[in-house]
């Protein structure tokens, strides 16, 4: 996003509010010498995406482990944005997480914070590379609870328990509900991967949610429809 007059537009996501009150503090010594303006705060991932529906941002300071939506099912959603914010992680102990950080030269803030470091990573924010998504996969704590998919410019998440079955169609998968069919831009095979304990294969292109499944019948292909069909 461009930047505005006032420097970097900054949100603080993190579900104790006690760290968010620190890292404002820090910011506030880090203004004196760096432009930037705290514009709002959040205490999960999903408040934050709700934030950004309405307000323009630059830099995201995020916590990993939160409850509802943590910071890297959050980074993951970003990705789907034209112009995404830039991303700094805050964790105190995800050992993996941070490697992954470290081997991409993706900037993160080791708790407890400090000035300098935090400076340091502001000054740089600018240049920062969003992790691809197989990347945020491969180091996410738990399978994502939504998919998502851009819409008129913002973030449409769609809750994973509301989803009958996923589709692949050519280079896309349609994500089918009980109200509607959506296109997602990635792969069945990642996709069978990340949410294997919940959705079951039953067509070389199709998953479907085990919990909306009452049995199997085996279908016999009709002569006119030699490749038959599942889903």
């Amino acid at each position: 996003m461009n930047e505005a007059s006032q420097g970097l537009r900054i949100i603080v996501v993190d579900d104790e509010m006690p760290a968010r009150n620190r890292l404002k503090d820090l910011l506030a010594d880090c203004s004196a010498r760096l432009p930037i303006a705290v514009v709002g705060e959040a205490a999960n991932g999903l408040e934050a995406l709700q934030y950004l529906d309405n307000n323009d941002v630059d830099v995201i300071l995020s916590d990993i482990r939160m409850p509802e939506m943590d910071g890297i099912e959050l980074a993951q959603h970003l990705l789907k944005l034209e112009d995404p914010p830039h991303i700094i992680f805050t964790t105190a102990y995800d050992t993996y997480a941070i490697r992954a950080f470290e081997l991409h030269a993706i900037d993160y803030l080791l708790k407890p914070i400090r000035l300098g470091r935090l400076f340091e990573a502001l000054s740089r924010a600018r240049t920062i590379t969003p992790l691809p998504l197989d990347v945020l996969r491969n180091i996410a704590l738990q399978p994502r609870a939504n998919l998502s998919v851009q819409e008129r410019g913002k973030v449409h998440l769609i809750p994973m328990e509301d989803i009958l079955y996923l589709k692949a169609e050519l280079k896309y998968v349609t994500v089918k509900t009980l109200n509607r069919e959506h296109i997602l831009e990635e792969s069945l095979i990642n996709l069978e991967e990340e949410f294997a304990q919940s959705f079951v294969r039953i067509h070389r292109n199709c998953l479907v949610a085990k919990k909306h499944i009452i049995g199997f019948e085996r279908i016999p292909m009709m002569p006119t429809n030699p490749t038959g069909s599942w889903c």
